[in-house]
């Protein structure tokens, strides 16, 4: 009797899988929070030197936007929920 062997079955390694790409949150500019709340809220929220800060704070309010933190996505999520929560308009957005 002989027992011929049993297929090999071999998983599909060419599927395109979409690597997690980081996000970044996004502050957007606003006639409501004065310029010194808006580098209160980064120092506090993020842990930026004032220096830092206020750079942040000068692009939004010239450029109208400035990227002030990036990562997985739940982190994005968070870092959003947290600047909602102070008032400021933030976003999410992938890089």
């Amino acid at each position: 009797m002989t027992v011929s062997p049993s297929p090999v079955i071999r998983p599909d390694t060419r599927e395109d899988q979409e690597i997690d790409r980081p996000w970044q949150v996004v502050v957007w500019n606003d006639p409501v929070n004065t310029m010194s709340y808006v580098v209160y809220v980064f120092r506090k929220l993020f842990g930026y030197d004032e220096t830092k800060a206020t750079e942040l704070m000068l692009q939004v309010h010239f450029d109208g936007r400035a990227i002030v933190s990036d990562g997985p996505r739940e982190k994005a999520e968070v870092d959003c929920y947290r600047l909602h929560n102070h008032g400021l308009w933030a976003t999410m957005e992938k890089v």
